[in-house]
Formats: C-alpha cells, sequence, structure tokens
C-alpha cells in the first residue's frame, strides 16, 4: 500500500537551487505508485519515469487514461517529472534497445519513431520538463554519413510534435552510439538546422566516462542547450553506472556548475542497474546530492567518505 502524502503543488525552491530525482529504470522491482510514493517519501523532488511495460508502458491499451491518471498521482506527490525513453526491450524483447532510428529497415525506424511520438504526447498530458532519447549504435554496414542522415530524417516529425506539444525534445550522447559526445550532439544540431525544440540530456557520468573535458567544464560547454541531465558515478573510460561516490566524479564543483547555469530541471539519478536494491541507493543518492551541492556552495563540509553505504544482501537476477 502507498503511503499518503500531504503534499499536492511541486516543492518550492530557491533561485538557483537544484532540484533532484531519481529514475524509474531504477526502481523497477517496485509498482509506479510506490516508487513515487518512496521518492516523496525520501524527499526528491520529480522522478525520470521511464515509459516501459512495468510501470508506464507507452503501448499498452488505454495509454491516454492510464497517463491521466499518472498525472494526477504527481500532483498529489508534488513530484515534477521528465519522460525517459531508455527501456531496453520495450519495442523488441529480442534486442536491447532495438529498434533504433538508425536501423536499415524503415519499418523498423519508424517503430521508434512512434514510441517517440507516443513520449511527446505523454510528456505533454504530464507537464514534463522534457523528453529524453538517444541514437543508437551505428549498425553494421552502415556508413556513418547515412547513418546521421536516417537519425536526422527520423528524428524531424519528432521535433514538428515537440514544438507543437510545447516540450523539448533532449538527446544524450551514449557511450557506443553514434551520437556519443557533445560533438556529436552539435553535429545533429547543425543538419538539423538548430531547430528551437532540439535540446541535450547531459549525462554527468558519460562525461566522466569519455568527453576530453571535465565533467564540470562539460556542463558549462553544455550550458545553452541544456534541457535534461542524468546523474550517476563512473570511472574514466568504463561505462559503467556506478553508486554516488563509488567512482572518480568530484561532485561538487559539477554541482556548482550546474546551479550557476541557471538550469531549471531535474538532475535525475541514473541507476539502471541497481534495482535490486532500488530503495537503497535512492535514499542514500539524495542527501549524497545535497552535502555536494552545500558544499558547493560554501554551506557544508564536504562528505566525509566518497563510498556509499553498503547495499542489502543479494545481486541482481
Amino acid at each position: 500500500m502507498t503511503r499518503p502524502t500531504t503534499s499536492s503543488t511541486p516543492r518550492p525552491t530557491a533561485p538557483g537551487d537544484l532540484r533532484f530525482g531519481y529514475g524509474t529504470n531504477g526502481l523497477t522491482d517496485l509498482r509506479l505508485d510506490d516508487a513515487l510514493a518512496l521518492l516523496a517519501d525520501l524527499g526528491y523532488d520529480g522522478v525520470g519515469l521511464t515509459l516501459d511495460h512495468m510501470h508506464l508502458d507507452p503501448l499498452a491499451p488505454h495509454l491516454a487514461a492510464r497517463t491521466r491518471k499518472a498525472a494526477h498521482r504527481l500532483d498529489t506527490l508534488g513530484l515534477r517529472v521528465t519522460v525517459e525513453t531508455g527501456a531496453r526491450y520495450v519495442l523488441d524483447p529480442r534486442r536491447k534497445h532495438g529498434p533504433s532510428l538508425l536501423d536499415a529497415d524503415p519499418d523498423d525506424r519508424a517503430r521508434r519513431v512512434d514510441l517517440l511520438l507516443r513520449a511527446v504526447r505523454v510528456a505533454a498530458s504530464l507537464g514534463a520538463h522534457a523528453v529524453h532519447c538517444f541514437s543508437g549504435p551505428l549498425p553494421p554496414g552502415t556508413d556513418e554519413d547515412t547513418a546521421w542522415k536516417r537519425l536526422a530524417e527520423a528524428l524531424a516529425p519528432v521535433l514538428d510534435a515537440a514544438g507543437a506539444a510545447g516540450v523539448p525534445l533532449a538527446v544524450e550522447p551514449e557511450p557506443g552510439h553514434l551520437l556519443a559526445t557533445l560533438a556529436g550532439f552539435h553535429r545533429l544540431r547543425r543538419i538539423l538546422g538548430d531547430p528551437g525544440h532540439l535540446g541535450l540530456t547531459l549525462d554527468i557520468g558519460h562525461c566522466q566516462c569519455l568527453e576530453p573535458l571535465p565533467p564540470a567544464e562539460c556542463v558549462r560547454a553544455a550550458a545553452p542547450w541544456l534541457r535534461h541531465v542524468q546523474i550517476e558515478d563512473m570511472r574514466r573510460g568504463v561505462h559503467e553506472h556506478l553508486p554516488l561516490g563509488d567512482g572518480e566524479i568530484d561532485f561538487p564543483p559539477v554541482l556548482a556548475a550546474l546551479a550557476a547555469t541557471g538550469y531549471t530541471g531535474l538532475t535525475v539519478v541514473e541507476l539502471p542497474r541497481h534495482s535490486h536494491a532500488g530503495p537503497h541507493h535512492a535514499g542514500h543518492s539524495l542527501p549524497f546530492l545535497r552535502r555536494a551541492a552545500a558544499h558547493a556552495q560554501g554551506h557544508a563540509p564536504a562528505p566525509v567518505s566518497r563510498r556509499a553505504p553498503a547495499a542489502p544482501e543479494g545481486s541482481p537476477r
């Protein structure tokens, strides 16, 4: 049973304050109502809602009615939301993140476009601040020029829909994908003619993993296009999402840079491989981020330890 809450509007924040959320892709063992209640009880400002079969299934019947129900629940709990589209097998039970916007088969590309169009409609109904997406990896036998052309053509109707709905589309540079870096985002932006509703999802861990600039510098460089932020710890050259404190990122400078941009969206903890201990990591992550943010502002000492407390016994299945 979900716990009641007295909140009915988003929690107030002072100018320049950061708003922290947690991704439902790290809470896949919980029902959506229970996950949202947990995050509200922990004090999160919002949620990164991944459209997937275990939460808000974008392909099941009565999507509009289910979305209205979710919108009411979010409003009751006072949670902001961004819509994420990184579900692993929502379109194809055999291909992780397949089909993509780059597939050779136009019908396969159209299935991914349809998912993104559904996500835009869901985001508009929820009052979300952005819709997240990514390019997908370069298919075998496809040259890069062809892949970039496919990506731009596939995103064109999604950007039209996003513009009509007033919801930015926030493309994420993803290690191993065609669009893997900030430089790749700018290449796409130029191909498309710099449309107003094309924005950026910046994953702080990905910056640590493979960007030439340090994460705080990536934030400053990305500021004009920043529409969504994901955060976790990571090590250089290793694309593994780690609990905050388990990797190499120095968080206070990153959060100081983010606050200085005036970014007002959610900064969402992204731990999709830690759902087996999701409530534990959600409970640890928000105090960690608040301490790091306070330290960045000179209001508190740095966290004593960079190591997260041990997770409950058990392992991912």
